[in-house]
C-alpha cells in the first residue's frame, strides 16, 4: 500500500493533442479516488501514466515514496483491471487468478495460499476449477480481480471495469468492490464515465473536463458545494436544472427570484452563506435547481412566492418517485460548460441550445402525486437550495466571486 502523488502532470501526444493539462492529485494510503469525466476528457490517460502504460510529457508520478515516471510499468508495483476480463479461455479460474505469479516464479505454495484467500474474498471458492466460459459476467470479472488482488501491490488502478456488465450486475458488482477495497485497504484509482457509480464508490471524486481537474472532494460536498456549471451538471441523476434569473432585493426586506415571467421569494440569508452574491443583484445570473429540491405543491403546502405554475410535459413513473419535464418562459444558460455537458448526453446542440428563450426543467415528485400529462402544474422549489453561477466565468458564486469555499480545489 502506498500513497499515489500526481505532481503537474501532463501529456501531449505527438501530433500535438493535449490530452492531460497540469493535473495535481494526491491519493491517500489505502484511499479510494474516482477519476470522472465525459468521454474523451483525459481520465483513462491520467490512469494509464500512473499505470506506466503511456509516458509522461510533463510533471512527475510518485508511488510511494519512488518517482516511476521512468521506471517499466511491470516494475511499478500495481495492478490493473480492464474494462475487458482478458482471461485464458483454456486455464481454470484458479490458473487464471495465479498466472502472473507463475511468471514471476514465485514458490507454488505461496500462488496457492494467495489463489485461495483471493477466492474466499471474491466468494469464488467453489468456481476456482471452472473455466470461464462456464462463469457469468459478474464472476469472470472478479477472476479478473482476482489476478489484481494475488500479486498485493501498492495500488489497484481500475479502467472502467464495470461496464461491460448489465445495469443490475453494476450495482452488485459496486458494492463488492467498495467491500473488497475497504478490507484490503489498498490505494485504488478508479475510472469511470458513470457518475452514479463515481458517487457511491469514492472516498474522494475528481471531476475532469477537456483534461483538466475541475474539483475533487467527498462526493457529498460535490453534489451541494459543486466549483462551477459543469461539475453542478455533472453530478446528479437527473442532472441540475439551469436557467438565467435575475435577483433583486425585495420590499418586504426578503429576496426576488424573477425567472422567465414569474418569481420566487428567496431569504436574505442566503447573503450570509454567500455575500458575493450581493454584487449581482439586478443582474443576469445562472441559476441551478436540483430535481431533488423540487415537488408537487399541493402535496408539501408550500407558500406561493415559492411555486412555479406551468404544464407537465412528460411524467415519468419511477415508484418510487415521479419525474416530471415542465418548460418555463426562462432563457437557458448557455455557455461552453453546459453545451460540453449536452455534448456529452448525446443533445443536438446547435438546435437545443441555440432554443434559448424556454428552458425545459425535470422535476422529482412524491410518488403521491396526482400529475399527468398536458395538466396545469405547480411546483413547490426549495429556494434555500438553489445554486448561483457566474453567467461568464462559469464559477459558483460564493464569498469571493471565483471558488466555493468549502471546496477542496484544484492545486
Amino acid at each position: 500500500m502506498a500513497q499515489v502523488v500526481l505532481e503537474g502532470v501532463g501529456k501531449v501526444y505527438a501530433d500535438g493533442t493535449r490530452a492531460v493539462q497540469d493535473l495535481n492529485l494526491d491519493v491517500s494510503d489505502g484511499e479510494l479516488l474516482v477519476l470522472v469525466g465525459p468521454s474523451g476528457c483525459g481520465k483513462t490517460t491520467a490512469l494509464r501514466m500512473v499505470a506506466g502504460l503511456e509516458s509522461i510529457s510533463e510533471g512527475q508520478v510518485r508511488i510511494g515514496e519512488r518517482v516511476v515516471n521512468r521506471i517499466p510499468s511491470r516494475d511499478r508495483d500495481v495492478a490493473m483491471v480492464f474494462q475487458s476480463y482478458a482471461l485464458y479461455p483454456h486455464l481454470s479460474v484458479r490458473d487464471n487468478i495465479g498466472f502472473g505469479l507463475k511468471l514471476r516464479k514465485l514458490a507454488k505454495d505461496e500462488i496457492k495460499r494467495r489463489v485461495t484467500e483471493a477466492g474466499r474474498i471474491l466468494g469464488l471458492e467453489e468456481y476456482l476449477d471452472r473455466k470461464p466460459r462456464n462463469l457469468s459476467g459478474g464472476q469472470r470479472q472478479r477472476v479478473a480481480m482476482g489476478r489484481a488482488i494475488v500479486r498485493e501491490p501498492q495500488a489497484f488502478l481500475m479502467d472502467e471495469p464495470l461496464s461491460n456488465l448489465d445495469a443490475k450486475l453494476r450495482v452488485q458488482m459496486r458494492a463488492e468492490i467498495a467491500r473488497i477495497q475497504r478490507n484490503l485497504g489498498v490505494t485504488t484509482i478508479y475510472v469511470t464515465h458513470d457518475q452514479t457509480e463515481a458517487m457511491t464508490l469514492g472516498d474522494r471524486v475528481a471531476v475532469m473536463k477537456k483534461g483538466e481537474l475541475q474539483q475533487v472532494a467527498e462526493p457529498q460536498v460535490l453534489y451541494d458545494h459543486p466549483v462551477n456549471l459543469f461539475v453542478a451538471g455533472f453530478i446528479g441523476s437527473p442532472a441540475m436544472n439551469m436557467v438565467q434569473g435575475v435577483l433583486n432585493e425585495s420590499s418586504d426586506d426578503g429576496l426576488e427570484l424573477t425567472v422567465g415571467s414569474q418569481k420566487l421569494r428567496v431569504d436574505k440569508a442566503v447573503f450570509e452563506s454567500r455575500p458575493e452574491l450581493r454584487r449581482y443583484l439586478g443582474r443576469s445570473i445562472a441559476v441551478g435547481i436540483r430535481p431533488e429540491d423540487m415537488d408537487d405543491a399541493t402535496l408539501v403546502g408550500s407558500p406561493d412566492d415559492s411555486n412555479l405554475r406551468s404544464k407537465a410535459d412528460l411524467v415519468e413513473a419511477m415508484g418510487s418517485d415521479v419525474l416530471v419535464h415542465f418548460e418555463l418562459d426562462a432563457p437557458k444558460v448557455v455557455t461552453d460548460d453546459t453545451k460540453e455537458l449536452a455534448r456529452d448526453v448525446g443533445t443536438d446542440v446547435l438546435g437545443a441550445l441555440d432554443e434559448a428563450e424556454r428552458s425545459v426543467l425535470v422535476a422529482r415528485f412524491s410518488p403521491r402525486s396526482a400529475v399527468a400529462v398536458d395538466e396545469p402544474i405547480t411546483v413547490h422549489v426549495a429556494t434555500d437550495r438553489l445554486h448561483y453561477f457566474d453567467p461568464d466565468t462559469g464559477l459558483s458564486i460564493w464569498g469571493d466571486g471565483k471558488s466555493n469555499p468549502t471546496e477542496e480545489a484544484p492545486s
